[in-house]
């Protein structure tokens, strides 16, 4: 009932995964499933493999329960093996249109570089080089490798060199006898330090034996290695030369044939957890003393990243930045004129793309796929679309009369083929129905002459190509221990080969724009993919290489998680195990018109990411991230920073302080009808604070985009922990921190702590101090002024925070002045400040008089554009030269003290009103002043 198979077509010596095409997930999910019915104790030592057919798992319940399995009237075992064969959407399910609406509420991710800490303040990896290790190092041809071989030996570790360049067979051959010989605790592989030819000057025998030599031979290496390579102690470090940053960031990747070892290497990762893995990209160099030191290196410190960059300035890694499309830059026009070379086109998400892209105005369609091109009379398409299940029940009873053995892979690998041509019939539909015209090739994209022939045909009769959409591909999951090399090769080189015959055929061709389709799977690498995750990744690093070598083609590379409602992914077990793993998918209405939109909404180029939740594969590979949190001296520590939780490459830096309203003079001095807030300022300073805790050598030139998003209370002055957090990325010279400070509650009938976003700002860090300018100093009011007497009446602040003097109008300006000294801001008094939030403080309570006074008023701080501290110790009286922007709706400061330098400036200060106006008898001397 689950499955359309009714048990006449489930003979008992089916195979679970040959012929029922359960998985091993669905598999494992049956016996619980089975056990759970039968009272069946688990069993830790129950192999999957001794249970292949159905009648093994009806064995199993007789040999576990037999009282109970024979008395029952049905089999259970059967039913629930059953439910694991693969399944399809109903019969007569509408077509599925796209929506913009529906793409705007997916998170729009682009993998950026974000900074690690400096190796010293990272913790060891638990792998060790030394006498007793036996270590395989694949070498390069440039010296990197046989510089790392020469550090190592003097280590005192037994290396195992690969001088020359076998084939992969012949590799794991190699591997097998030295193990034979002995344990192998680390690998290291460098062939991809070599950069490549462009594709325009390889041939494909040339591609194929460099992807050969780079990934293939890779995967028969880990594969002779089996769990050799698996336990803490144990290490995987590949090379790469893609410009130190993966490709990611302004600079285009170098060497792009390294992105398949850095997606084959995550991908192990998955596989093999436990064991140190990394991806360590090099800029192109002549050097090689230096990168065998820091392949050393890596391998001995920071277990928190796979993918690791080097550059002159930074270690960094790659990390995901939420970035809304441009619709500010034109984009690539759609319509009549288009040209369309599409790949993969009889796939149902691909045909549902490019009706999509149809629908913008037609367009000439070249369809590329191994399937013929479609009939619109043929009788099964018809009968697939009006009543698949009946289809399913024709086919099964063809195959029986035909003498074969009838099994649900059987019957769904034809049902699949009809799909597909299904799928392609209505892209055709589509196209036509838009007013375009439709051109189907029938080609296997490896075969480098077909190829060529279909582009020379689009060559002579268009002249470019306005969009190639490299679509095609295929995913077969398996663990490395179980995937045969020649399926590993299958799937890499449909959409490898594929993407090298199309870039070669095209040659200098008009190519406006290239969507390359990849996956999560090649951002993040998945256990069993390892060939889908290179494959992947290698289109990525391609895109990204197009910045260099085709500067006016738009390249964009689109990792897609899995769909729902259409595809491969909606089958078997997998939308349970991606619950499971807390990963979304993507919702075919929401993804149809994505690549419509990333070609039309603005000008961006490279690597996007189009899901929802991620759930476990941002889940950090360390539990502090790879930082050691006691290398961080705490001496340096400001009044907001406490214990230091990690550094991950998702969250960033962690630092959690426990604040008390009573111990702290900033809280108790700065109440809202009585409850302790948490004051604006002082989550700027802990920004500063936390920014410079990792990169101690930096300075603090500026707080940016500051938002106060959320009041802070401490109610009924309870201790409350604050939680900052910052992501670090380089810009140039320069480090920029993206801080969050966040609190949690435990509210009544909540299972879980509420998280709320208190504030956000951007802290910018220089390697040198900014200089410090000077202003002309106030001199006293020639007119009306008010003073604090009349401030804080109005104001809440205790003395602590009580920041303003008097204040008055000079020229336009409002003019704040400090006291001369003040109770202390926080205890320990002693601890140190980055910027002196007293000094914000007056600026925000001078602009906040002048607001008053004019408009009756409070205003509470929203956001500034700009805080720019200054390196200096303030000397003599301090005031606040304000200066209202755009009728009083925004705020410049400068702070100078008695010698006329500045030590703070604010730019684009603004605030929010309060509700209520402020009383007419607290009013009047506010007004006076600031008229």
């Amino acid at each position: 009932e689950k499955t359309g198979y009714p048990q006449d077509m489930l003979d008992l010596d089916l195979d679970l995964e040959a012929d029922l095409g359960i998985d091993t997930v669905k598999q494992a999910e049956t016996f619980a499933a089975i056990r759970e019915a039968y009272g069946i104790p688990r069993d830790e030592n129950l192999k999957l493999r001794d249970y292949p057919t159905l009648e093994h798992v009806i064995g199993f319940v007789r040999e576990r329960a037999p009282q109970l399995a024979a008395a029952a009237a049905t089999e259970p075992a059967v039913e629930a093996a059953a439910a694991g064969a693969t399944g399809a959407p109903a019969a007569g399910t509408p077509a599925l249109r796209g929506s913009m609406e529906a793409a705007a509420r997916i998170p729009r991710r682009v993998p950026v570089p974000v900074l690690r800490p400096d190796l010293e303040r990272c913790r060891e990896t638990g792998v060790s080089l030394e006498a007793g290790r036996r270590v395989l190092v694949m070498l390069d041809t440039g010296g990197v490798g046989r510089a790392l071989v020469r550090r190592l030996e003097k280590l005192g570790v037994e290396v195992i060199a690969v001088e020359d360049a076998p084939e992969p067979e012949e590799l794991a051959r190699r591997v097998g006898e030295w193990l034979s010989q002995g344990p192998i605790h680390g690998v290291y592989w460098l062939p991809a330090l070599d950069v490549e030819e462009p594709i325009e000057r390889m041939d494909l025998a040339a591609w194929r034996s460099a992807t050969s030599l780079r990934v293939k031979a890779l995967f028969h290496a880990a594969r002779a290695l089996g769990d050799a390579i698996g336990s803490p102690d144990t290490f995987l470090v590949s090379g790469t030369r893609l410009g130190g940053r993966h490709g990611y960031g302004e600079d285009p990747a170098t060497a792009p044939l390294g992105g398949a070892v850095v997606g084959f290497t995550k991908a192990f990762k998955r596989e093999r957890p436990e064991a140190l893995v990394k991806a360590v990209d090099f800029a192109p160099s002549r050097k090689t003393a230096e990168l065998a030191d820091v392949l050393i290196a890596e391998t001995l410190r920071d277990p928190g990243a796979v993918e690791i960059g080097i550059t002159e300035e930074h270690r960094v890694s790659v990390g995901l930045v939420e970035q809304p499309v441009d619709d500010g830059q034109e984009g690539l026009a759609l319509g009549s004129e288009a040209v369309f070379v599409v790949t993969g086109a009889a796939g149902g998400i691909v045909s549902a793309i490019t009706a999509d892209l149809a629908s913008a105005g037609g367009g000439t369609f070249h369809l590329l796929d191994l399937v013929p091109e479609p009939d619109a009379s043929d009788p099964r398409i018809a009968q697939f679309r009006s009543d698949r299940e009946g289809l399913r029940r024709a086919i099964f009873e063809e195959l029986r009369t035909q003498g074969e053995r009838a099994t649900p892979v059987q019957v769904e690998r034809q049902l699949a083929g009809i799909e597909r041509a299904e799928a392609a019939l209505a892209a055709v539909e589509a196209v036509q129905a838009a007013g375009g015209e439709v051109c189907w090739h029938q080609v296997n994209l490896a075969d480098a002459d077909a190829v060529t022939g279909v582009i020379d045909a689009v060559r002579e009769r268009h002249g470019r190509i306005d969009l190639l959409l490299h679509a095609a591909g295929l995913e077969r999951s398996r663990s490395i221990a179980d995937k045969d090399p020649s399926e590993f090769d299958l799937v890499f080189d449909v959409k490898c080969d594929g993407w090298f015959n199309l870039m070669r055929a095209i040659g200098d061709m008009p190519l406006a724009a290239v969507v390359g389709f990849s996956s999560i799977a090649g951002r993040f690498g998945n256990a069993g993919q390892t060939d889908y995750s290179a494959a992947n990744d290698l289109l990525c690093k391609y895109t990204s290489s197009l910045a260099a070598s085709r500067p006016d083609t738009r390249a964009i590379a689109v990792d897609w998680t899995a769909w729902g409602d259409i595809g491969m992914a909606t089958r078997g077990s997998i939308p349970a195990v991606m619950e499971r793993a807390g990963i979304d998918m993507l919702p075919a209405e929401a993804g149809i018109p994505m690549v419509r939109r990333e070609l039309t909404g603005g000008g961006r180029r490279g690597e996007v990411l189009i899901a929802g939740r991620l759930g476990v594969l941002t889940r950090e590979f360390d539990d502090t991230g790879g930082l050691d949190t006691e290398a961080l001296e705490p001496s340096a520590r400001g009044p907001m920073l406490g214990s230091v939780r990690g550094m991950g490459l998702h969250q960033g830096l962690h630092v959690a302080i426990e604040l008390e309203p009573k111990q702290q003079p900033f809280l108790d001095d700065h109440r809202i009808e009585g409850t302790p807030v948490l004051p604006g300022v002082m989550g700027i300073e802990g920004f500063a604070e936390l920014a410079g805790l990792v990169w101690p050598g930096l300075h603090v030139a500026a707080i940016e985009d500051v938002e106060f998003l959320a009041p802070f209370k401490f109610f009924r002055d309870e201790p409350r922990e604050v939680e900052l957090f910052a992501r670090f990325f380089p810009e140039g010279d320069e480090v920029v921190a993206a801080c969050e400070l966040v609190g949690r509650r435990q509210l009544a009938g909540q299972s879980e702590p509420q998280a709320t976003l208190h504030f956000r700002a951007r802290v910018r860090l220089t390697r040198e101090p900014a200089e410090t300018p000077h202003a002309e100093v106030p001199g006293d009011p020639q007119g009306p002024q008010v003073g604090s007497e009349a401030i804080y009446g109005v104001y809440f602040h205790g003395p602590a925070y009580q920041v303003l003097e008097s204040a008055w109008r000079h020229e336009g300006d409002v003019v704040g002045r400090m006291p001369e000294s003040l109770p202390p801001n926080h205890q320990p008094a002693e601890r140190g400040l980055q910027v002196g939030p007293r000094l914000i403080e007056l600026c925000f309570q001078t602009a906040g008089i002048y607001e008053i006074g004019t408009t009756s008023r409070m205003g509470l701080p929203r956001r500034i554009g700009r805080v720019l501290p200054a390196p200096v110790e303030p000397e003599g009286r301090l005031h606040a030269i304000v200066t209202p922007r755009d009728d009083g709706q925004r705020f410049d400061a400068t702070v100078v003290d008695a010698s006329g330098r500045v030590c703070l400036r604010l730019e684009g200060y603004e605030t929010i009103g309060l509700p209520d106006a402020v009383g007419d008898d607290a009013l009047a001397p506010l007004s006076e002043a600031m008229a």
